[in-house]
């Protein structure tokens, strides 16, 4: 007897559900108190909810249900949802649990590591004040070797991360892990290397016109030539975001500032409500905790939290707006919505962060929120375009580096990928590889493990963003201190959740289809 689509979603979300929600509060426990214990209850949730989704009986009841006519469309779009989630854990039950416990081994590494420099341990933070006012060359390259030491403890744990998700995806019939991931996730392939290939394109000459500029102003800071430049000469220690203060410091901006202050008031200015996700984050770096940053909804109810390592200055202001950009998205979600349907694509979600990233170098954010006097503000204006230009263009080529890497590493993952590594930053990011240098600098990258196959989310997160921004102008006259905006954006994309494919929700929001178009006007014009 075929079974009945409505039971049958009910049934797995009551399954589902509480082993979701313990998987995300050990997940939690485990980035925040970092010790065996907390690591061994992340393995043990999460194991007991990949088992779930590797249901063989329940998969193809999915199947057989999606094939009805008729479906309700909330029903066919839960059908969507778990067919999804569990095709992936449709492989041996030893298979999976290895998985697992290799991803918890190496993000719990990458959790409680403290690069060694010059025989002391420092955080993420410390390494990034160096390489951002440090003029000594030598101790900013002993500072950006510290940043990678934590790749060849990792490096080998995520080659086998690659060995065993390819050999789980060709189980089910796909390439790789690669393949496997797109398809699950709504999203296309030859579409992504398509849209790769066309951000290559559009944003390989400026781009070299203005690190040309860039590195010359590198260079006499740090008195040298343009050619003996390393990475260790940007202020990031993968050259993701771009050096700061050669247009606009912002950090003495920020030197003394209040950032969950600035954040709530971001947010309070376009009737947003924060609050409840700010209560229960944790936001300042201490020992045994992650130095990263991400936001999680717990329950799919109200219990969103975000975790930071704040310190005041303009990179910890542009995370915490971003994290609060995914939170305020995840307390947006329509509760009467099915429970199932209260979350959302990962490239909408990058799409809102990265909006709300990108305010600190808005005047009118630094006017309206951060309280500078519009003097100030005017004297900063043509450095904070070219800042904000600058960091897009830094933004498409790391994500270009990263997802061509990916691919490649499923695809191969025995390769000689220190090399490919480098090879790829120099051809997009033109950054040198260091003189002799052996290293697997490609696994200090803790996205590889810990969040494979994501980063094209980040590029079409990009491109939602400059498509939201133009919206927003356009029925709102902007984003910051506009309620007006924030009733649209809770309105036409926060509060359908995941009841419409990304693609459908982009367009009813916005208008049009998901284009490079806003993208590429944001990079051709200086302003």
């Amino acid at each position: 007897m075929r079974p009945d689509p409505v039971e049958l979603v009910a049934q797995l979300e009551a399954r589902i559900k509480p082993l979701e929600i313990a998987a995300a509060h050990a997940w939690w426990d485990a980035a925040n108190f970092v010790s065996d214990e907390t690591e061994a209850r992340r393995v043990a949730a999460d194991v007991a909810l990949r088992d779930a989704l590797a249901d063989p009986e329940a998969f193809a009841a999915i199947r057989d249900a999606r094939e009805q006519r008729d479906l309700d469309p909330l029903v066919a779009r839960q059908l969507d949802v778990l067919f999804d989630g569990f095709a992936p854990q449709q492989v041996p039950a030893a298979l999976r649990t290895r998985i697992v416990e290799l991803e918890a081994q190496v993000e719990g590494t990458f959790n409680a590591f403290r690069g060694d420099l010059d025989g002391t341990p420092v955080d993420d933070n410390e390494i990034a004040k160096i390489l951002r006012a440090s003029d000594d060359g030598d101790l900013r390259r002993r500072a950006w070797e510290a940043s990678k030491q934590v790749g060849a403890q990792v490096a080998e744990l995520v080659r086998e991360l690659a060995r065993l998700r390819n050999e789980a995806a060709r189980t089910l019939g796909f390439r790789d892990h690669f393949e496997l991931a797109l398809a699950t996730g709504e999203l296309d392939e030859d579409r992504l290397m398509a849209t790769l290939d066309e951000v290559d394109r559009v944003t390989r000459e400026p781009f070299t016109r203005w690190k040309v500029e860039v590195d010359e102003r590198r260079a006499t800071r740090f008195g040298c030539s343009v050619a003996a430049l390393g990475p260790w000469h940007y202020d990031d220690p993968f050259f993701q975001d771009p050096p700061g203060g050669d247009d606009v410091d912002l950090d003495p901006l920020f030197a003394d500032a209040d950032v969950e202050a600035l954040t709530l008031r971001t947010y309070d200015g376009i009737g947003l409500d924060i609050r409840p996700a700010l209560g229960r984050s944790d936001l300042l770096p201490r020992d045994a905790k992650s130095q990263h940053a991400f936001c999680i909804d717990v329950d799919r109810e109200g219990d969103v939290r975000v975790l930071c390592n704040i310190v005041p200055n303009e990179r910890w202001v542009e995370t915490m707006l971003h994290e609060f950009g995914h939170a305020v998205y995840d307390l947006g979600v329509r509760r009467d919505l099915p429970w199932l349907l209260r979350t959302m694509h990962p490239l909408t979600t990058e799409g809102v962060a990265m909006l709300f990233g990108r305010l600190p170098r808005d005047p009118r954010w630094l006017a309206g929120v951060a309280g500078l006097d519009d003097g100030r503000v005017d004297t900063l204006r043509d450095g904070l375009a070219r800042m904000q230009r600058g960091a897009l263009l830094v933004f498409a080529r790391w994500v270009l580096v990263m997802t061509n890497f990916e691919r490649s590493l499923y695809a191969d993952p025995d390769a000689d990928h220190d090399t490919r590594w480098w090879d790829l930053v120099e051809r997009y990011q033109q950054v040198p590889r260091p003189a002799g240098r052996r290293a697997p600098d490609w696994a200090a990258k803790i996205h590889l493990a810990a969040a494979p196959v994501y980063y094209q989310n980040y590029l079409y997160g990009e491109m939602v963003a400059s498509q939201l921004d133009a919206t927003l102008h356009a029925r709102a006259g902007g984003l910051v201190g506009r309620p007006e905006a924030g009733a649209l954006l809770a309105d036409r994309f926060f509060g359908p959740g995941t009841s419409m494919r990304w693609d459908r929700l982009v367009e009813h929001a916005t208008g049009e289809p998901l284009t490079p178009r806003h993208f590429a006007a944001q990079l051709a014009s200086p302003a």
